[in-house]
């Protein structure tokens, strides 16, 4: 009798679990829950913080790019090369990441070994990985090289609930850019 319990006690133990918790040992990464908190943030600084554009774009990915000078030629598309200065931060203002070794000493961040030169990358086919957050590659397909523009990505498309450093998880992340150019 009390094998018949254990038994029926884990199959209703395995049979509640998601399987992908149980698989990965923890909760699955809720997309949905996450968009709709970081829209509301957004939606919160963009009203408070001035930012001078020409225009903005609400992707539909959730994506926000604030054009502040206007680029020219074609947009980049699947397979293109993209390189592109920028200036990473949280929303609060603190810088984590950028191309310019200036702007990397003023705010803390130099590391000596790197070179801090226009980063490089490949606008991947959709739904494919590319080698950048996502946010990047919904963002710089809507604008053309030359341009500058502001990029608000929300944490599913940045690093989500991953733990990097001076990137708290699940954060929103503004990418002031510099639009050199395409190959």
């Amino acid at each position: 009798m009390r094998n018949l319990f254990y038994l029926i006690s884990c199959i209703v133990f395995f049979t509640s679990c998601d399987d992908a918790a149980r698989l990965t040992g923890g909760p699955v990464y809720n997309v949905e829950a996450n968009m709709a908190i970081d829209r509301a943030k957004i939606d919160t600084y963009l009203a408070n913080t001035p930012i001078d554009s020409l225009y903005r774009i609400h992707d539909p990915s959730g994506v926000i790019i604030i054009v502040q000078e206007e680029g020219e030629g074609t947009r980049p598309v699947s397979n293109t090369v993209v390189y592109t200065d920028y200036i990473g931060s949280l929303l609060d203002g603190s810088v984590f990441d950028t191309s310019f070794e200036a702007v990397a000493r003023e705010n803390d961040i130099f590391q000596e070994s790197r070179d801090y030169t226009p980063l490089v990358f490949t606008i991947p086919a959709p739904g494919v990985a590319g080698n950048t957050i996502q946010g990047f590659n919904f963002g710089f397909r809507r604008l053309r090289p030359g341009a500058k523009a502001v990029l608000i990505i929300p944490s599913p498309l940045a690093y989500r609930d991953d733990v990097r450093e001076n990137i708290p998880t699940n954060s929103i992340l503004r990418f002031d850019i510099d639009f050199r150019g395409i190959d």
